[in-house]
């Protein structure tokens, strides 16, 4: 059996990326997610990287892991093992396929895929049903302090097991109707339970796109943590958070430390892109309360370009350059 990894790669519109075989492959003019054959001593994470890199040119992030699919297609048998995972790059160049398309998530069960791919498109969107368990006795737990009808233990697994949009953002309006939840979804993303944490600060990214008036009070919360988290993911959503925030209503000394952070977060080769991106978008809001910082960030900015990183952040920087050199608006 032949093991090969996938990625579906969804971009900032959450549309999903997808791919055409070319006339000579084995499975001409079908429809696939990227990805390929695992190496020798290579994990499943590190392969996907690799081929995303090596086939498409661009830079992902893993969110998730979906379960494998084993699919015989007569001429040979396969274990397809799939990532969901996220990217700022806009074009892939392509050196293996012939075509590519960012689909509506809708539209993935209508594309002409590989019937292995047909199948992980099937579990990406299958619906999230959520259910409210209940203990022995039939009863929700009513414990007061909770106020959320699930058990502690039941509350972590629902948020650990978050999968896609769909369940993220119902659990945000659960957290806009509970207070109960929202405090627990705070709770949890500093939690050392990397995947809890994870799962949790990613949904209080999906709640402050629709009700940022909920989040304003865990504001300096989040920028005073940056330093201090060891979790990329968590640092990643609240850095998003923070990049879409009206940074006035944080006082001086949390602008000089959500500074310095970003700016670190662009000056180093670890950073993933996404931080990259949303550390850019902070300080030129910064900037524009500073503006000193602007030629301090336009020169991190023009040592991306000369480190030639991945063309997602670099268009995200260049745009930025073009903010900065923009005269002021006169009202």
């Amino acid at each position: 059996m032949i093991v090969v990894t996938c990625a579906i790669i969804r971009n900032d519109e959450e549309k999903v990326l997808i791919v055409r075989r070319g006339p000579d492959s084995d499975h001409p003019f079908k429809w696939e997610f990227p990805g390929g054959k695992i190496a020798a001593g290579e994990s499943d994470e590190e392969c996907i990287i690799r081929e995303i890199r090596e086939e498409l040119s661009m830079e992902i992030v893993i969110r998730e892991r979906l379960p494998s699919t084993d699919y015989d297609y007569g001429i040979k048998k396969i274990r397809l093992i799939p990532f969901i995972c996220d990217t700022l790059d806009d074009i892939p160049l392509l050196s293996e396929h012939t075509e590519y398309e960012w689909a509506v998530k809708e539209d993935l069960k209508n594309a002409d895929l590989c019937e292995a791919d047909l199948i992980v498109a099937g579990s990406y969107l299958a619906d999230f049903r959520p259910e409210v368990k209940k203990d022995r006795a039939g009863t929700v737990d009513e414990n007061p302090e909770m106020s959320t009808g699930y058990s502690e233990i039941e509350l972590k697994t629902l948020v650990a097991e978050t999968r896609g949009a769909k369940q993220a953002e119902w659990m945000a309006l659960s957290a806009v109707e509970n207070s109960g939840m929202l405090n627990r979804l705070i709770e949890y993303s500093y939690s050392g339970d990397k995947k809890l944490a994870s799962k949790s600060s990613w949904t209080l990214s999906k709640l402050y796109d629709s009700n940022p008036d909920v989040l304003s009070g865990y504001l300096p919360g989040m920028a005073e943590s940056l330093d201090s988290l060891g979790n990329e993911s968590v640092q990643r959503s609240f850095l998003r958070i923070l990049s879409i925030s009206d940074l006035n209503k944080l006082d001086e000394r949390l602008h000089g430390i959500l500074t310095d952070h970003c700016f670190r977060m662009i000056r180093s080769s670890l950073s993933a892109i996404a931080i990259k991106a949303y550390s850019m978008e902070i300080i030129y809001k910064m900037a524009l309360l500073y503006p000193g910082l602007a030629n301090e960030l336009s020169a991190a900015i023009r040592i991306m370009e000369e480190e030639k990183l991945a063309s997602g952040i670099l268009a995200r920087g260049r745009a930025i350059l073009r903010k900065l050199a923009a005269p002021p608006e006169h009202s």
